[in-house]
């Protein structure tokens, strides 16, 4: 991985409660382009990142993860294919403030996280988080969630619904609906095994407001 430029490994030490230098300067120093930036969240092999990648060459991909021997398969695939516009990072996504200024996402992909059952704080769709997404998406920026856990899916929704946010797209069972495309058929390698389980995929997209206050469900 340190061979790849491509790939961004931040040192814990420049990121803790500090900015990292590409904050804010990802278009101009990172893709050489002002191409819109879409981020994928815990992406794991970077099935999503490169597809996404493969499938919008006017657009800019990064995914992040922590785990670096998973990340290596996205982003040895990016090099062969010669993908210009899909970078990897790895850090915590809890330091995700110290790498993406104001306004520099578009839209955010967050593909079979952790559902954490028994912690919602730690969940990448609980009002911690999105409070953290804030702060780099542009306004009305674009969540997406996909994913097999349906008490996630029903967490994000009535998270959504109590804060009044606007749905673009809500169904817990995507392959059994008419919405299935080029973008939503990419499949990661934890959905694939979830399929061969029998397990229906959910999906949520929505817009989130950058200048709202949000609230956690009641019932977490």
């Amino acid at each position: 991985m340190n061979t790849f430029n491509h790939v961004v490994q931040a040192e814990f030490s420049e990121v803790f409660e500090k900015d990292y230098k590409l904050k804010g300067n990802w278009n101009k120093d990172f893709f050489n382009n002002n191409n819109p930036i879409v981020l994928e969240l815990g992406c794991g092999k970077g099935e999503y990142s490169v597809g996404l990648a493969r499938q919008n060459p006017q657009m800019n991909f990064i995914g992040i993860d922590i785990k670096g021997a998973r990340m290596w398969r996205g982003a040895k695939t990016a090099l062969d294919e010669g993908l210009k516009n899909v970078g990897f990072v790895r850090t915590r996504i809890d330091l995700i403030n110290s790498f993406f200024a104001q306004a520099e996402i578009s839209e955010v992909w967050i593909t079979f996280p952790d559902p954490q059952p028994k912690k919602h704080y730690k969940r990448l769709t609980s009002t911690r988080f999105l409070g953290y997404y804030q702060k780099f998406l542009k306004n009305n920026g674009i969540i997406h969630l996909k994913t097999d856990s349906k008490e996630l899916h029903d967490y994000t929704k009535a998270l959504v619904e109590l804060n009044k946010l606007e749905t673009e797209v809500c169904t817990d069972n995507l392959y059994d609906s008419n919405l299935v495309d080029q973008t939503l058929s990419i499949k990661t390698f934890y959905e694939q095994q979830f399929l061969q389980k029998g397990k229906p995929i959910t999906y949520i997209k929505f817009k989130l407001d950058i200048h709202k206050t949000l609230e956690e469900p009641k019932d977490e």
